[in-house]
């Protein structure tokens, strides 16, 4: 409780009394008692509500957080410069929202909704939607049966990410995270093209501006500016817009959802979330739980990440979904979907920690990456073994399942058999062949940054894996087979490709894609 100073309770109490505000509404307009550390006390909004935005005199907005006997706790979302200490803050009967429109995709803006990239206000009509909103209930989703290509082989062979799945991506720092979820967002441009874009939110929190800054110009670079939109809430700004930024872009995220069109959402990460909603937590003497973390901090990620769901295909019943903001009544469309990719930072790969575990068991699965993988030189550095889908084959394309069904055994079998030749021992046919097979299904699944792969490419490279037809090519060789592979495909059977693309899987593919791969290794034989 911060200290009140008796000298200005009677002041106010004088004013009230000698009837100075005599029209003014007490229970509207509120006296500043203390600010500081991005928090301010207000006395006299007797009436005020949890989450209901406050206005000051120069016209900073600040969210009321606590509600107190005498007074109620606020923080600031910008920088206090301006209040002082008796300083004049009003209701605005408001809660939190954002101006959001078809316009938004391809700006850079900042927890508020406000453009920060220069380029102006954001262009044509816009729409309020809460920052907090209830998550869709049971009656209103429907089961994830719909791939998310990633364009990465190792996840959409063996932790296939569907449309309205919440898949955690999970790891040390400096191990790929960000690059996995931002070759996600590449892998939609072919959406975006064939005029079906995957609406993409990124939401960076507490990261360097420069950090921001790059992924916009990669998104740029590759044209995928265009069908994304970039929540930032930078180190430098005020803790509460880093804890506000990601319910923004989920907000974003039912805009496109709850008009019938699929949107993936990546934050940037959750870590950095829980630290500054810890930060304004104790500032605000709110009591600190395991890790000085509040006991609430669960329940902040997951009314967050429960926002991402596949909206029935009714319009009907998805009109009547909770807490529709007004202007939605009677617009909703059905069949929209709200991906998630939340990222974690983990300490020392300790994924027992409370935040790690907490969202683990709030997310669909977990993709972990771990630097002894990253150092060895597999990347994206995934670790296969304990990553995993809770959708499972549900959302892959026939093909994938019928060709990646078994890589993951594959997989788990050679790390363990790896060990074991480590020692030196005379090793049987049998086990020698699961190792070389492993070898190669490792290079395989190795992709560059910035370099997602086509789902009929993936398809066609992953079978000649599984199959074993790369035995007689060199590991070294591997990425060279795979490129003149793809190429050579490309090229001579285009229409195998794009039957695979369809869904098809027929006795045909399998006799191409099977010639094709031993009349290219012949070529590679050392």
């Amino acid at each position: 409780m911060a200290e009140v100073n008796p000298a200005e309770v009677s002041a106010i109490l004088k004013k009230q009394l000698s009837g100075f505000e005599a029209k003014a509404s007490l229970d509207e307009v509120g006296t500043v008692l203390t600010v500081g550390d991005g928090i301010a006390r207000i006395y006299g909004l007797a009436n005020a509500q949890y989450g209901e935005l406050v206005e000051f005199e120069s016209g900073l907005e600040g969210l009321v957080l606590n509600l107190e006997e005498d007074n109620v706790g606020v923080v600031l979302l910008g920088p206090s410069k301006e209040i002082k200490e008796g300083s004049i803050a009003k209701r605005t009967q408001r809660i939190a929202s954002i101006k959001v429109g078809e316009g938004i995709s391809g700006r850079v803006i900042d927890t508020l909704g406000n453009p920060i990239d220069g380029k102006g206000p954001i262009e044509g009509e816009t729409f309020e939607m809460p920052l907090e909103r209830k998550a869709p209930g049971v009656i209103y989703r429907q089961p994830v049966t719909e791939p998310m290509q990633t364009g990465i082989k190792a996840i959409d062979a063996m932790v296939p990410v569907g449309r309205g799945q919440r898949e955690l991506v999970i790891g040390d720092r400096q191990t790929g995270k960000t690059a996995v979820c931002i070759d996600t967002i590449l892998n939609q441009k072919e959406f975006y093209d064939a005029g079906k874009p995957v609406y993409c939110i990124y939401v960076a929190i507490g990261q360097k501006a420069s950090t921001v800054a790059g992924i916009v110009k990669v998104l740029e670079d590759k044209g995928a500016l265009a069908y994304t939109t970039i929540v930032a809430a930078n180190a430098s700004d005020p803790a509460p817009m880093q804890v506000y930024a990601p319910f923004a872009g989920a907000a974003i995220g039912e805009y496109f959802r709850d008009t019938g069109r699929p949107a993936l959402i990546v934050y940037d990460d959750l870590s950095k979330q829980a630290v500054a909603y810890r930060e304004v937590s104790l500032l605000l003497r709110r009591p600190p739980g395991r890790e000085a973390y509040p006991g609430d901090v669960f329940f902040l990620h997951s009314r967050l990440l429960e926002r991402a769901a596949k909206i029935i295909n009714n319009d009907e019943i998805a009109g009547q979904m909770n807490d529709l903001p007004d202007w939605m009544k009677g617009k909703v469309k059905g069949g929209g979907s709200l991906t998630a990719l939340p990222i974690i930072e983990t300490q020392a790969a300790d994924v027992s920690a409370y935040i790690p575990t907490n969202v683990i068991s709030i997310t669909d699965g977990q993709i972990f990456l771990t630097t002894d993988l990253f150092n060895s030189g597999v990347r994206p550095a995934i670790d296969v073994g304990i990553s995993v889908s809770r959708v499972g084959g549900n959302a892959q394309i026939k093909p994938m399942k019928k060709v990646a069904g078994t890589l993951k055994l594959d997989q788990a079998q050679y790390r363990e058999l790896e060990a074991f030749a480590k020692f030196g021992s005379d090793l049987d046919a049998a086990t020698l062949n699961v190792i070389e097979r492993g070898k190669r299904n490792v290079e395989i699944l190795k992709q560059a940054e910035n370099d997602p792969y086509a789902v009929e490419d993936q398809v066609a490279i992953i079978f000649a894996g599984a199959k074993n037809l790369l035995r007689s090519v060199p590991v070294e060789k591997v990425k060279d087979f795979e490129r003149d592979y793809l190429e050579y495909l490309n090229v001579k059977h285009r229409d195998v490709l794009d039957s695979i693309k369809s869904g098809k899987w027929t006795d045909e593919i399998t006799e191409t894609l099977t010639t094709a791969a031993k009349e290219l290794s012949a070529k590679f034989k050392n």
